[in-house]
């Protein structure tokens, strides 16, 4: 667990009287959700990123323009792409 977090004392009292599994499964859940919280923190990004990139007129009728639409596909797709490079660096890197 991390020792940085602020809990009040009985909350912490009843952490420590936790199995050892509890406490392992605990820790899965969080790391689980702290996962899940960086992707949807990712994909916002994206969107914003490529929204404010690629849409430039008035959604009026509830779709992309011809431009913006392929426009949209090659920012998710770079974006995709340079973050696949990043991670099968990261992996090269590990296994050094």
């Amino acid at each position: 667990m991390d020792n940085n977090i602020n809990l009040s004392p009985e909350t912490a009292s009843n952490l420590q009287k936790l199995s050892d599994k509890d406490k392992q499964d605990l820790n899965q859940f969080i790391m689980a959700e702290s996962q899940k919280a960086q992707i949807q923190q990712n994909v916002h990004n994206l969107t914003d990123m490529c929204f404010k990139k690629c849409v430039t007129s008035k959604i009026s009728a509830g779709t992309l323009d011809r431009s913006e639409q392929p426009c949209v596909q090659n920012c998710v797709d770079r974006y995709m792409d340079a973050n696949m490079t990043v991670i099968r660096h990261l992996e090269q890197m590990r296994t050094l």
